[in-house]
């Protein structure tokens, strides 16, 4: 039985192979021992995406020499990542690509050199982090650690507990990641003002300028008191030497797949369990993930960055990034993959793929995406918005190994169905040859997530709502509302003008989105029966 060690890939080549895992082509401990001495490339969030996608890019330059130094990773919320995942397995991760006709590719991903908990109370390892952070041969930090990572305040604008005692008792004893970035980058100043870049690599709009508010927001709370030198605040803002690209990044990593864990074991890996953490992350030492993904980054950088563009990453100018994000956000991916999940829940699917094979849904999300959609696209003219809005329906939604659920989707709907769908609609109202009223998809979206927050499913069944912060206000809504009322009006939720930012009842689509969700609560099946009636 194989496992995943130093030793064992080194070792046992010829079994490895046999199971058709791809290994490393470079010298490891050359590549570690350059590391140690002039680290370049620091990563925060030491989750699947990072492991199965931006350490496999950089592998793919280690294994054709366009690269002498690895990544070190660092973990500053779930700690056990580190401990369970990255440890014992040598920071070695097995990924294992799928696509939709069910083949695998398996490569041993060996470019994160080190692994470090942000952990003041792990003194060593902790060291470590001020030292990488101190030496001048750093060129970037990049960053994975979910859009809520960059937030340093509640609902209410006013600073997290967290925040707020790390504000107060400054650079030495950080703990939001926010503070602990500001931390490391003031021992950088210190010790002598070196450039760098931050790079953030999370599924946000504008990610870059979310982490640079968060870094200099807390450098000027410790200026004003006092905690650091005034100037610092300078030093981060001054684009000659400190940056923030944007960056838009798209790869599905899904939660390990137990299918694929008995793959692998089939094929003679053990070794390879699934791991929740105390902090409920899902994770394991093999990361299963689909083969598409983009990761496109504006290319302003200031002490030098590993050539990753020989590894499929696109790097260009900020306002092209924008373009490419606002492409996916608004028209080709999030649109479609919002109808799925909302729909889905009612429907009772627990997998996108399944969705897919619905007549009735494909034809949904095909009707937003080409009918609605591409008329308005941005296009940023390095990627085709037909090609990518392609292979979303055809490969990567259709995909059965990637086991993405409706229900996680639809986490958060009400943060997300003004960029999702209000943008289109907005387009609509510019253009003179266009009206808003004429769209059909796009509104049964909104009418279908109206439908949905009454927290019954189409079968009459109660069902729990995906997390979301509007969620209580949303339902407030709804409140005194049943299946079979006919005459209940959404004009409430279709009106709060932190949802949608177009005033829908004055386009033409008010009163529309109302009869569509009347026609769904007609009782059970009304749900089906109106998508069916809408999109025939």
């Amino acid at each position: 039985m194989l496992h995943l060690t130093r030793g064992s890939i080194q070792g046992e080549k010829a079994a490895w192979k046999a199971a058709g895992v791809e290994l490393p082509q470079f010298d490891y401990e050359q590549v570690a021992n350059n590391t140690q001495l002039k680290p370049e490339w620091i990563h925060f969030g030491a989750g699947n995406i990072f492991r199965g996608f931006v350490a496999n890019a950089h592998q793919k330059l280690l294994d054709s020499r366009k690269s002498d130094t690895g990544i070190i990773a660092v973990e500053t919320f779930d700690f056990e990542m580190i401990d369970k995942v990255y440890k014992p397995y040598d920071n070695l991760t097995l990924l294992v690509l799928m696509n939709a006709r069910g083949d695998f590719q398996k490569r041993v991903v060996s470019s994160i050199v080190e692994g470090i908990a942000a952990d003041k109370n792990r003194e060593a390892e902790y060291r470590r982090l001020i030292e990488v952070f101190e030496n001048p041969s750093l060129q970037m930090a990049s960053f994975t650690i979910t859009e809520k990572g960059y937030s340093l305040t509640d609902p209410h604008d006013k600073y997290l507990g967290i925040v707020e005692k790390d504000i107060v008792s400054g650079p030495e004893h950080p703990v939001h990641v926010m503070s602990i970035v500001a931390s490391l980058a003031y021992r950088r100043y210190l010790k002598g003002q070196y450039p760098m870049t931050f790079v953030s690599m999370d599924n946000c709009s504008h990610n870059g300028d979310k982490l640079k508010n968060g870094v200099v927001s807390i450098a000027k709370e410790w200026a004003q008191r006092g905690l650091v030198i005034e100037d610092f605040v300078r030093y981060l803002e001054d684009e000659r030497v400190i940056t923030f690209p944007l960056s838009m990044i798209d790869k599905i990593t899904p939660r390990p797949s137990e299918s694929v864990q008995a793959a692998l074991l089939e094929q003679g890996i053990g070794d390879m369990d699934v791991i929740i953490t105390s902090k409920n992350t899902y994770t394991a030492p093999f990361v299963n993930a689909e083969i598409s993904d983009y990761l496109v980054v504006e290319d302003n950088f200031t002490n030098g960055r590993p050539p990753l563009e020989e590894a499929g990453i696109i790097f260009t100018d900020r306002e092209t990034v924008n373009k490419v994000e606002t492409m996916k956000v608004t028209t080709c991916l999030n649109p479609l993959h919002t109808a799925l999940a909302v729909s889905g829940c009612l429907l009772g699917y627990t997998l996108i793929a399944d969705e897919m094979k619905d007549d009735t849904l494909r034809r949904f999300v095909e009707i937003i995406g080409y009918k609605e959609g591409l008329p308005v696209v941005v296009d940023p003219g390095i990627l085709s918005p037909k090609q990518f809005l392609d292979e979303v329906l055809t490969e990567r939604f259709a995909n059965p190994f990637i086991p993405d659920t409706p229900q996680r989707i639809a986490t958060d709907t009400s943060q997300k169905v003004g960029i999702r769908f209000g943008e289109t609609i907005k387009s609509y109202i510019r253009r003179e040859e266009l009206d808003p009223a004429q769209l059909t998809a796009i509104p049964l979206a909104i009418a279908v997530w109206c439908r949905y927050l009454l927290g019954v499913n189409d079968a009459g069944e109660v069902f729990t709502l995906s997390s979301d912060p509007l969620l209580e206000t949303l339902q407030g809504y709804l409140q005194g509302v049943s299946l079979g009322d006919q005459t209940a009006s959404v004009r409430p939720i279709l009106e709060d003008e932190r949802l949608f930012g177009v005033p829908l009842y004055e386009i033409g689509l008010g009163d529309k989105i109302e009869i569509m969700f009347q026609e769904m609560m007609a009782g059970p099946g009304a749900v089906r029966r109106t998508l069916e009636n809408y999109l025939k």
